[in-house]
């Protein structure tokens, strides 16, 4: 892409934009596409895993086909924070192995169990699916030993920031797990698609209006949204866990986070809102730039405020 066309980029961002094709379309193509994502997974390279006692767990316990990865900080000799890890991908795509660095990267720096879900996809698996096996991976977490059920949160990124947002209203309404904290990074989150940054999001790196609406359509399968489908449908939002939203400024989704977290403060949750100019989303994958690494900061900074890690 151009980054001419982008004039608020940030000018530490032009060579990444500069690198990548237009993913508009993307989506069309589901196999490929998944392809493609497995791909960048097995050439991310062995990742560091110091440490760390990694396993993978099945959820069958808890009425989920699914599975998790529990990443525990070696040596703890007192319970620790958990942190649900839900991985993004339009609710179609992506995969634990595809977050493995980050997860392990989390449980190292923040000191906290991550459990990542191996959650089922759309359109195999449509709404409530993916969901469900996120609720039954919080279950998981809060039961393992060394984890401190007074100390859990949910973190996740684009989809898996809508589920992480959806999986905290399935707690609030299920009497649990008590969340202390949820995390949602660019979160996916309003099916109807009709924000003034979706509107006008054909041209935008990494994601676009066309992607979101077939997204959506895996996802929901044909069925009417609910607000556990698509919080931002949610009626009430009160009794929810503080929250740390994130969005990004050249980002269709940005203005569904805003609102989103605009709503948590009216009512009465409390809200750590952060808008960053000339990114994009999916801007992560800019490693080593000076915006990516105080999203990083900010990010740790949060979550370790938000469990008492």
């Amino acid at each position: 892409m151009d980054p001419a066309a982008f004039p608020n980029l940030d000018p530490d961002l032009a060579g990444i934009i500069a690198a990548i094709p237009d993913l508009g379309d993307s989506l069309d193509d589901l196999p490929a596409a998944r392809a493609m994502l497995a791909a960048m997974a097995e050439a991310g390279g062995e990742v560091d895993l110091s440490g760390l006692e990694v396993a993978d767990l099945p959820l069958t316990a808890y009425d989920s086909p699914a599975s998790v990865r529990v990443y525990r900080p070696s040596g703890a000799t007192a319970p620790l924070p958990g942190l649900l890890h839900l991985h993004g991908g339009g609710f179609c795509l992506g995969s634990v192995d595809l977050e493995h660095a980050v997860s392990a990267d989390l449980a190292r720096s923040l000191g906290v169990v991550v459990a990542s879900v191996e959650y089922r996809l759309a359109p195999e698996h449509p709404y409530p699916a993916g969901l469900e096996d996120c609720y039954a991976g919080l279950r998981l977490l809060a039961e393992l030993d060394g984890v401190d059920p007074a100390r859990l949160g949910v973190h996740g990124q684009s989809a898996g920031g809508g589920l992480a947002a959806a999986t905290a209203l399935l707690a609030r309404d299920r009497g649990g797990p008590a969340l202390a904290f949820q995390s949602l990074g660019v979160p996916e989150l309003d099916d109807r698609l009709d924000t003034p940054s979706m509107r006008h999001a054909d041209a935008m790196p990494m994601w676009s209006r066309s992607q979101g609406a077939k997204s959506w359509e895996f996802y929901l399968g044909g069925q009417d949204a609910d607000g556990y489908a698509a919080p931002a449908r949610m009626a009430d939002l009160a009794g929810l866990p503080p929250a740390y939203v994130v969005t990004c400024e050249l980002d269709p989704l940005r203005d569904e986070g805003i609102a989103y977290a605009a709503r948590l403060l009216a009512a009465g949750v409390s809200v750590e809102l952060h808008s960053y100019p000339g990114t994009f989303h999916g801007v992560e994958i800019a490693q080593g730039t000076p915006i990516v690494e105080r999203m990083r900061a900010d990010l740790h900074g949060a979550l370790r405020r938000g469990l008492r890690a």
